[in-house]
């Protein structure tokens, strides 16, 4: 078990990195001697899961890792453990509940839960709309560094429908900034008259944001002043979900 633990932390290692690295790199950033870095990686090599760059004398993952990872889209593992999770939620807060994820510069709705008695909401499964517009798309922006969110925006995020309208990125960045203080997002009847949301985001093993959980409800619903419990309410559930996404064991 120790060796199979040490072969998953390297194998993680490289898929963090920008690009191939050496493997005294990896031996140092991973505390581990350098001959059982270099056996470990010579075994990913031989399996496919990294490949070795002579010229450079560097490692990056393999085809291996890539089919790894197409598999893990093909199993859909966010709609099949955020469905259960997404029921709860409403069952909870007795409000329609849905799950996006970032795709570039736009938010796509992976799943939606209705509560009873509530309209149907334009946020359904398989909608996209402009990330910035939505309390789903700008928790997972406020997850992103500035580096990655000015790579996204090279044109300014502006959106007249708004009625907080976006006029260029250093305002969508003070907007993203009171979502970080506040630990949540949320916008009112920015994406459906006489609606608001509140989204909370979930994040990846790495800080990376895999996903936001939101619930969509009447204004009259759940005055303002309420976001924040609500929003806090959420979190046990976008926690949960970030749990089981990640592999951990379950909580007792």
């Amino acid at each position: 078990m120790p060796a199979v633990r040490q072969a998953l932390r390297v194998l993680s290692h490289l898929g963090a990195q920008r690009g191939p690295v050496p493997a005294s790199a990896v031996a140092r950033d991973l505390g581990i001697p350098r001959s059982a870095c270099y056996r470990i990686l010579t075994a990913l090599v031989d399996h496919g899961y990294a490949i070795h760059y002579p010229e450079d004398r560097r490692y990056g993952l393999g085809y291996a890792a890539y089919e790894l990872s197409s598999g893990f889209s093909r199993q859909a593992p966010l709609s099949r453990l955020g469905a259960p999770i997404l029921a709860a939620l409403v069952d909870h807060v007795g409000e329609t509940a849905h799950l996006g994820v970032l795709d570039g510069t736009d938010v796509i709705y992976l799943l939606e839960q209705r509560a009873p008695h509530r309209p149907v909401l334009i946020t359904d499964v398989g909608v996209r709309l402009p990330a910035h517009q939505t309390a789903t798309g700008r928790s997972l922006l406020a997850c992103l560094p500035a580096t990655q969110l000015r790579a996204l925006y090279v044109e300014d995020p502006v959106d007249r429908r708004s009625a907080r309208p976006f006029r260029d990125l250093p305002h969508l960045r003070r907007t993203l900034g009171e979502v970080t203080r506040a630990g949540f997002a949320a916008e009112s009847g920015e994406v459906s008259d006489g609606f608001a949301s509140v989204a909370v985001a979930i994040r990846d093993r790495n800080g990376w944001p895999a996903a936001s959980l939101a619930v969509t409800f009447p204004h009259g619903n759940v005055p303002e002043e309420s976001w924040p419990d609500l929003a806090h309410r959420i979190e046990r559930f976008a926690s949960e979900l970030g749990r089981r996404l990640s592999g951990a064991a379950p909580a007792r």
